[in-house]
């Protein structure tokens, strides 16, 4: 069978590996449909998704919507007549008449295991919630929030001292291979639907930037996941000689040392070692505002934090 003419719906970096993959191969990519280009930044440049770079790269038609569900952008893509719509991370709602299109059917890839984690921030939460277990989901599309019927799943095993972006990259690759294997069976017939299970789902809202302080009160297993959590962005928080400061890279260097919450209890070449309530933290990278993120011994260098020194949670 002739491989399906597919519309790509996707806009950040998550989504690029899968998009390569079908390119390269030679599938029938008609167009790339992305988020219209935005200003970013202190600058406020006006800048394009990296999907919609990559579409550029490998000379495909790109379209920027406002509104993907706007009728006229609809009978534009029922024009084209695709077999196929695949949807990773685009970061709009689709209505029914959009999905109704694709011969084949929409189709969307979630980095979860659904329906745990519906919604926009599955990954940081599966590091927050220092899970074991997560990995990639395939649904087809109906106008709910990651509701659709399961069509195939993959588990990953979140690696020990797992960031968040470290994670975000890995499944990001896997979705490429993950996405070929669908399309194939696709194709042949050989997918099965199931329903899934309202029971069991939860929801990943999206990080508030807001709510970014590290509470050193807590178990030192929490915290060092709420920082890895929030690594690369937007970044855990703490006070410092008055300054706002981002702690990177942690993991659980002892889990019973009982001491007071926040205090610096040593820094060697492999990272900054602090107090919580129950166990000791070890931070490997550190940023101030305005400077770049460095390795501990490096930051220390330039900005001493000596044995003894509490790091507060306020604001």
């Amino acid at each position: 069978m002739n491989k399906p003419k597919i519309i790509f719906m996707g806009t950040p970096e998550f989504a690029v590996p899968s998009l390569v993959s079908l390119i390269e191969h030679g599938h029938d990519v008609m167009a790339v449909v992305t988020q219209p280009d935005r200003a970013r930044g202190r600058g406020r440049k006006v800048t394009y998704s990296p999907v919609k770079g990559t579409a550029l790269k490998y000379g495909l038609n790109v379209l920027q919507p406002h509104r993907a569900s706007d009728t006229e952008f609809c009978q534009t893509i029922s024009e084209m007549r695709p077999d196929l719509l695949i949807v990773i991370a685009f970061g709009q709602i689709l209505n029914r008449e959009l999905l109704s299109i694709p011969r084949l059917g929409p189709l969307n890839i979630h980095p979860s295991l659904l329906p745990r984690y519906r919604g926009p921030a599955p990954i940081q939460w599966t590091i927050l919630n220092d899970d074991k277990l997560t990995g990639l989901t395939a649904i087809r599309m109906d106008t709910g929030l990651d509701t659709g019927h399961v069509i195939l799943q993959k588990e990953v095993h979140v690696l020990p001292d797992e960031t968040a972006g470290q994670l975000h990259n890995r499944l990001a690759v896997m979705s490429g291979d993950f996405l070929l294997e669908i399309i194939e069976k696709l194709v042949q017939g050989n997918l099965h639907e199931t329903p899934q299970d309202n029971s069991l789902s939860s929801y990943a809202p999206k990080i508030n930037t807001s709510n970014c302080f590290i509470k050193w009160n807590q178990d030192a297993w929490k915290i060092s996941a709420f920082i890895r959590g929030l690594d690369p962005w937007p970044g855990a928080i703490t006070m410092v000689k008055g300054k706002r400061l981002k702690l990177f890279a942690s993991t659980v260097v002892d889990r019973t040392f009982v001491g007071i919450p926040g205090r610096v209890y040593d820094f060697n070449n492999e990272g900054l070692h602090i107090e919580t309530s129950c166990g000791l933290v070890s931070v490997r990278e550190l940023q101030l505002p305005g400077k770049k993120r460095l390795a501990a011994p490096d930051f220390l260098r330039g900005f001493p934090i000596g044995k003894g020194t509490v790091l507060k949670n306020g604001r």
